[in-house]
């Protein structure tokens, strides 16, 4: 398994690592993190659901799930082609994406920090076992967040564990 957040998740993509699954010469066909619609950088938190189980890195949450997220990154707006955005929602390899207080995913700055195209906060490899996402879903602990309502874990260490653990 391998796992990339915020500048993680940049190192995955310049890879190829996500979305292809493997290491590849990229170039500007392919999908890109870049600068935040906003072009400066975003310190708050998202709501994102979850909108795919094929990554074992989420093998404790259920599609449909919302879980709140700590973001801060200035370079995070996820951006590719139509067709390739296409196979990759038929392929359930969009993990996560922004969305607003009703759950549904959305363009709005309020609640998708960086403008990532279909509110995309997290993909995966075409077998799930990379997962590159922006949201720092490992800031996680008891008394954190104790003014901000929402769930905040995501159970992604867990579901790692239990992958090893079959």
């Amino acid at each position: 398994l391998m796992l990339g957040i915020c500048n993680g998740f940049q190192a995955l993509i310049k890879l190829g690592l996500v979305p292809y699954g493997e290491i590849i010469d990229t170039d500007e066909n392919c999908p890109t993190l870049t600068f935040n619609v906003i072009g400066r950088h975003q310190s708050k938190i998202a709501r994102t659901r979850v909108c795919s189980r094929l990554s074992p890195w989420l093998g404790r949450v259920n599609v449909g799930d919302v879980v709140s997220v700590p973001v801060s990154h200035g370079e995070g707006r996820f951006l590719c082609d139509g067709a390739l955005l296409e196979k990759l929602r038929a392929g359930g390899q969009i993990a996560t994406q922004y969305v607003d207080l009703e759950g549904n995913p959305s363009m709005d700055v309020d609640f998708n920090p960086n403008g990532s195209i279909w509110a995309v906060e997290g993909i995966t490899s075409p077998d799930g076992r990379v997962l590159g996402k922006m949201g720092h879903s490992e800031r996680t602990g008891a008394g954190l967040y104790k003014n901000v309502p929402g769930d905040y874990d995501l159970h992604l260490f867990e579901s790692a564990k239990d992958y090893f653990s079959i």
